[in-house]
């Protein structure tokens, strides 16, 4: 399947024959102190930067519902931020097991975000389109 957006994403999550928890890794972008006076031009032109992993949640597919819903969610928090990496685990039945799973996993996407390994995720901008980052 071609995921192009969120939406996408989320129709995938719901089409596996195990329930799909998300991981959501949001992040801001930020301006590295040792930048040039290129970099920052360019970034107060809305390019480059360094995304920063500002907020950390896991939700099933029905919990986040769309992208719009989410967005929406994420603007009650005043949240700023750029794009949000994505990544799925099967879900687990007792709630306390699938939590402890998903804290692990979103600590290890936060530590991959900050290294720079994105393999294992997608990137979506504030419109929800899958991102291409190099």
């Amino acid at each position: 399947m071609n995921i192009a957006h969120f939406d996408d994403l989320l129709r995938a999550a719901q089409q596996q024959n195990l329930p799909q928890r998300l991981l959501l890794v949001f992040a801001s972008a930020e301006l590295p102190a040792d930048s040039t006076a290129a970099q920052r031009r360019q970034f107060e032109d809305g390019v480059g930067g360094a995304l920063v992993p500002c907020l950390c949640v896991d939700k099933t597919s029905e919990e986040v519902g769309s992208f719009a819903r989410l967005k929406r969610e994420s603007d009650q928090f005043n949240l700023q931020w750029q794009a949000v990496f994505v990544s799925t685990q099967s879900d687990h039945p007792d709630e306390a097991t699938a939590s402890a799973a998903a804290a692990k996993a979103l600590e290890r996407m936060v530590a991959a975000i900050k290294g720079g390994a994105l393999a294992n995720m997608i990137a979506f901008d504030l419109q929800g389109n899958a991102m291409a980052l190099q």
